[in-house]
């Protein structure tokens, strides 16, 4: 057993939803390369946004119409001028660039993890 062991609770307290990417810009402004995301979470959540530092695997226009896990009820975060309102969800690739979690098939926006 792991030393880091959580309660099932503990891990319902985390809100991971699937939404769909409607926009991507760059974000020069960012201290690590980074990519603005817009995703929309269908009617109950909307749409949040969030800043990714993505841009190893992606461009901004390889990303509108991806379906993305995102964790929802994280506190707004201040990134420079950008306020990032979800933690979009993510991977190492070999090389230690993230590569972003995404359903096999589209799915229902707003569909929670389970």
């Amino acid at each position: 057993m792991s030393e880091n062991t959580i309660e099932f609770d503990d891990f319902l307290k985390v809100d991971v939803r699937v939404g769909k990417i409607v926009k991507a810009e760059p974000f020069p402004e960012a201290r690590k390369p980074a990519i603005k995301l817009w995703v929309d979470f269908g009617p109950e959540i909307g749409e949040r946004k969030s800043s990714a530092q993505i841009t190893q695997n992606y461009t901004v226009e390889d990303l509108p119409g991806k379906q993305v896990l995102a964790v929802v009820n994280f506190p707004p975060r201040q990134i420079g001028k950008f306020m990032s309102e979800i933690l979009v969800l993510g991977i190492p690739d070999e090389n230690g660039n993230v590569m972003l979690i995404t359903p096999d098939k589209d799915v229902p926006l707003g569909g929670r993890l389970y």
